[in-house]
């Protein structure tokens, strides 16, 4: 007899556990979500169905954004990680909000612009 298995979305991310932040660390995102059926289906399984309502989500969605599909390994949070930093504002440049700019100067993060 032939057992099929049934896959509901391939995942490659490599995790690590980051001692500033004392949570983990995604150093890749090498998930594979590229339709919404998908990722209604990822969802409901992971109990996430919460995160339909949130603006990348409703964006694939309604077809608002490119399906994609991710893959490597993100330089940023590998630099986050061996510099041992917070934010990822410590090692890429960027426009940040106000209000982020405020809560990281209050934790003595310096994030660069």
């Amino acid at each position: 007899m032939i057992r099929t298995q049934c896959h509901h979305g391939l995942n490659g991310d490599i995790l690590v556990w980051n001692p500033v932040t004392k949570r983990r660390h995604e150093l890749s995102s090498m998930g594979i979500r590229v339709t919404k059926e998908t990722l209604k289906i990822q969802l409901r399984m992971s109990g996430q169905e919460d995160f339909l309502d949130l603006p990348y989500h409703q964006a694939i969605l309604n077809d608002q954004i490119p399906l994609s599909i991710g893959g490597g390994i993100g330089q940023s949070r590998t630099f986050m990680y061996l510099l041992r930093t917070a934010h990822i504002g410590e090692v890429t440049v960027s426009v940040w909000p106000k209000e982020l700019k405020d809560i990281c100067a209050k934790n003595n993060i310096h994030v660069l612009e």
